[in-house]
């Protein structure tokens, strides 16, 4: 502990050194009832505030016994502000010998992405256009009017139903990206904002919930085609992915569908929409007598 400086005017405090901390007794606390992460080499107890993050617990969980620089910087555009909280959770620092980044990572990648993301901000490609969204918005609105008006004028025969499906096809399919860009907030600088406009979006226009959208799609970021992290690499009853997963069903002896074939029926999940565009690697699809040669 550091030593007191004499109380008084014009006298100051030494305070006392920080605490430091090697990657192997911070990874040690990556459960769900301990959990330290690193921010710019900084160490912090995040195991009660946990449940109150704005993110949500899960997306700021998953950082547990890791590096978290790189996912801080991207989830929050008021960075002076998030750091007011980030204070009273600070209980030390990396040792000076070990490296920023941990073992999971590597250090060349992390520094490529860095220098990507700075190139995009001296670009300003961070700074959306207002009038964009806004116009994009209206016409949204002017074609789901549009269906609304050609089903209530000429009536739900073939022809004015067909038409009405391709506007509607058209405006879902241009709402789901809006909402998109609104539920990142990354349209105004204000997070409130954001959240109105997404709340608008999905909810009366494409009639989904927004805070279920925001609780898997943040995590998917966070963590993407990270087993048992990323919600959009959950394929459940349909293919068995990974390392992990064909010995976790094997345990439960689970048989919902003959996974020993799955290498036959997974390209028709393509046709169906499931999210199997986001394996991490194909060959952990196969099973292993139907590896490709290296």
């Amino acid at each position: 502990m550091g030593k007191g400086g004499n109380q008084g005017e014009g006298a100051t405090e030494r305070e006392a050194p920080m605490a430091t901390f090697s990657w192997e007794e911070i990874q040690k606390h990556n459960l769900r009832t301990d959990k330290w992460l690193v921010i710019d080499r900084k160490v912090y107890n995040i195991t009660k505030w946990s449940s109150r993050h704005p993110g949500g617990q899960r997306v700021i969980g998953h950082y547990a016994g890791e590096d978290a620089t790189d996912a801080f910087l991207a989830f929050h555009r008021d960075l002076d502000f998030v750091r007011k909280f980030m204070k009273p959770l600070l209980i030390g620092e990396l040792a000076p010998e070990e490296p920023s980044q941990d073992h999971g990572k590597n250090p060349q990648i992390t520094e490529d992405f860095r220098a990507l993301r700075k190139a995009a901000e001296n670009m300003n490609l961070f700074k959306s256009n207002h009038l964009f969204f806004l116009l994009l918005l209206a016409h949204i609105i002017v074609m789901e009017s549009i269906a609304w008006f050609i089903i209530f004028y000429f009536g739900n025969g073939w022809i004015p139903t067909i038409i009405t499906a391709f506007v509607l096809a058209t405006s879902q399919a241009q709402a789901g990206w809006l909402q998109h860009d609104y539920g990142h907030l990354s349209v105004f600088k204000k997070s409130a904002w954001n959240h109105v406009v997404h709340k608008f979006i999905i909810g009366h226009l494409k009639g989904a919930s927004a805070n279920w959208w925001n609780h898997r799609h943040f995590q998917h970021h966070a963590k993407p085609n990270i087993f048992g992290k990323d919600p959009d690499v959950n394929m459940l009853h349909v293919l068995v992915l990974g390392e992990s997963q064909p010995v976790e069903y094997g345990k439960k002896k689970l048989k919902y569908l003959p996974y020993n074939h799955q290498h036959k029926y997974f390209l028709l999940s393509e046709c169906w929409g499931l999210p199997s565009n986001h394996t991490p690697e194909w060959p952990s699809v196969l099973p292993p007598n139907h590896l490709p040669p290296l």
